[in-house]
């Protein structure tokens, strides 16, 4: 199965430490992926970040959670131990440990909502007096799900500009991302090697790098909503062979189609084909067209600070 949400780790993870040892995430790790059913092949599936797996952050948030409502000890960095709350819990005999059941604590109020609630008693540990949650992403998750909505949205929104542009503007925007990826060298040699904007596209050479030790044909048009097929990308890569080049950028506002990707990929010479989407990222990937509004630095607790000497 895949990878389930953080919420379906808690009660595993109690589970583990009824034997009142202490146990490192590694164990977690280890252990509840065969607990839970998950396949060796999900386990490594990444975050969009690419900096962790979506197995490792579930099982590392399921702990600070169940570490937060006073379920788990943390020993020292890393390793955790059961606690009597977490006792109580067990005993209870709970389907599923989730947000809802643990929002009975009044410090796991505080740390989840940010803040501060009325003092009250304990309540029993399998009463749920808590208000329902769909949380089922991590924080980090939610953050990138935000993120990557963000992207999207500003991602149609420049291919929409990209699309309205006259030949001359979309010939100079094609021109500056190629620069600004590396290509070409300076704006002026680009431009000029690049030419002049024709049927609503641009044909031309270019540096692959700053010193020129290769070159790449261009060929950028806008086209619509027009799918762009195999023949119009093999009549390209004929016309490498007029210019004595190995390797081309084929950018459209529009999409390829599957034949053309295909084709692509059986030809000794290598052509890149960038579709309306790509284009769009690459422009945000590399600051073109956009501007920055905000920076939200997303910072960690520096462990070597304080258990320093």
């Amino acid at each position: 199965m895949s990878v389930p949400d953080f919420q379906s780790f808690m009660l595993p993870m109690l589970k583990r430490c009824a034997d009142g040892e202490e146990h490192p995430l590694a164990f977690f790790l280890a252990q509840l992926a065969g607990d839970l059913a998950i396949s060796q092949e999900d386990t490594k599936e990444k975050l969009p970040s690419g900096t962790q797996t979506r197995y490792q952050n579930r099982i590392y948030w399921a702990a600070i959670y169940l570490h937060r409502a006073g379920c788990l000890e943390r020993v020292r960095r890393g390793v955790f131990k059961l606690t009597a709350r977490g006792q109580k819990i067990l005993a209870d005999k709970p389907e599923k440990v989730t947000i809802k059941l643990l929002n009975q604590f009044p410090e796991f109020k505080v740390f989840h909502q940010g803040k501060a609630v009325p003092p009250t008693t304990e309540p029993k540990a399998g009463v749920s007096t808590g208000t329902d949650t769909d949380d089922t992403q991590t924080p980090e998750e939610t953050l990138e799900s935000s993120y990557q909505a963000l992207q999207n949205s500003l991602a149609n929104e420049i291919l929409d500009a990209v699309r309205k542009m006259t030949p001359g503007a979309f010939e100079q925007l094609v021109v500056t991302l190629l620069v600004a990826m590396g290509y070409g060298g300076s704006l002026q040699d680009a431009g000029k090697a690049v030419g002049k904007a024709g049927d609503e596209g641009i044909d031309g050479m270019i540096k692959e790098d700053k010193l020129g030790l290769d070159t790449v044909y261009i060929q950028a048009k806008k086209w619509l909503d027009t799918i762009v097929g195999r023949p119009v990308v093999q009549a390209f890569a004929g016309s490498l062979e007029g210019h004595r080049a190995r390797k081309g950028v084929m950018i459209t506002t529009s999409t390829f189609s599957q034949e053309a990707k295909d084709y692509v990929q059986k030809i000794e010479k290598k052509i890149v084909l960038i579709d309306g989407k790509q284009l769009a990222q690459l422009m945000i990937e590399h600051d073109v067209g956009v501007t920055v509004t905000k920076v939200y630095p997303l910072k960690k607790l520096d462990q070597d600070f304080f258990e320093a000497e």
